[in-house]
């Protein structure tokens, strides 16, 4: 017997797309392939909207909004309606929770932006080792003064728009919130706080006589040491996998994403996307309350 599931749309609000008439064709679409569709369900009225459905397995579903069409604009979720609100939350910092890539700007300050940029893409492409690429990029960085990463934090770093709202809603309704980056421990802890996470877990810059040594501290917080965090924290928490979600936007968080009750792919690069249980390619990070079935009006600030 296949269970009870939900189609969440979402549609950002700067695109204009008509999300009435998209979900009620959609809906449609649902009921042409076999399933028993219920009445719609507005979040928010026409910007994001629950399809629940039943008799339809996922993979049909799929079928059928692929061959319908989903415009641009518009992102969406497709699930069962159990354990869909979490209770345990993982996610990455540079250009998922922020706008920026916090290595990059250290790099402008040394005048190698561009040379640390590129091997950045890479990495969160998946072409290089990313502990190599890390190693490589931190080197590039010997001898910047440490009042360089404050003035990065506070001219560059940008809070994703949604950011707070996601981490206080999901905060206010019991979930625990862990930021975990490849990136520096610097601006973990002050994105932490910013945002309201429980904790932030990254990688330690080492000084000497103010200024960068080009080595961080080892290990690496790579990859396998965020999905370790995301199965360490089910185990002390008593939370299954089926209540927690995790969200990146790189090859770096491929593991996670995968692990995660709800692995969501944040305007990710090609792999990442793949990688996800669902994608926000065009909404901000409020949508991944919409997905868990959260009204605008039970959203906190």
């Amino acid at each position: 017997m296949t269970q009870n599931s939900v189609l969440t749309l979402v549609a950002d609000h700067t695109v204009g797309t008509p999300l009435r008439n998209l979900s009620d064709s959609l809906a449609d679409a649902l009921r042409a392939s076999g399933a028993d569709v219920a009445v719609l369900d507005w979040l928010k009225e026409d910007h994001a909207v629950d399809i629940a459905f039943r008799g339809l397995s996922l993979a049909a579903a799929e079928t059928a909004l692929e061959a319908a069409g989903v415009p641009a604009g518009v992102d969406y979720c497709l699930q069962h309606s159990a354990d869909r609100r979490k209770k345990l939350f993982l996610a990455d910092m540079d250009s998922t929770m922020i706008t920026i890539e916090c290595i990059d700007e250290l790099a402008d300050f040394a005048g190698l932006k561009a040379e640390v940029s590129a091997i950045t893409e890479r990495a969160m492409n998946g072409e290089l080792d990313f502990n190599d690429a890390f190693r490589a990029r931190v080197a590039m960085l010997k001898g910047l003064r440490e009042d360089v990463l404050q003035r990065v934090f506070e001219e560059r770093v940008v809070m994703t728009a949604g950011a707070r709202t996601l981490v206080q809603t999901m905060r206010a309704n019991g979930v625990y919130t862990a930021l975990v980056s490849g990136g520096f421990t610097f601006f973990t802890s002050r994105v932490r706080a910013a945002l309201g996470f429980h904790m932030d877990m990254s990688n330690e810059l080492l000084f000497e006589n103010g200024a960068l040594t080009g080595v961080a501290a080892e290990p690496i917080l790579n990859s396998s040491a965020k999905l370790a965090t995301l199965e360490r924290l089910m185990q002390e928490k008593g939370i299954p996998r089926s209540l927690t979600t995790a969200i990146g936007d790189g090859a770096n968080d491929i593991p996670m994403i995968e692990a995660a009750g709800l692995g969501v792919a944040f305007h990710a690069k090609e792999k990442a996307a793949k990688a996800a249980d669902a994608n926000i390619r065009h909404g901000d990070l409020t949508t991944l309350l919409y997905y868990q079935g959260y009204r605008h009006s039970e959203f906190v600030d």
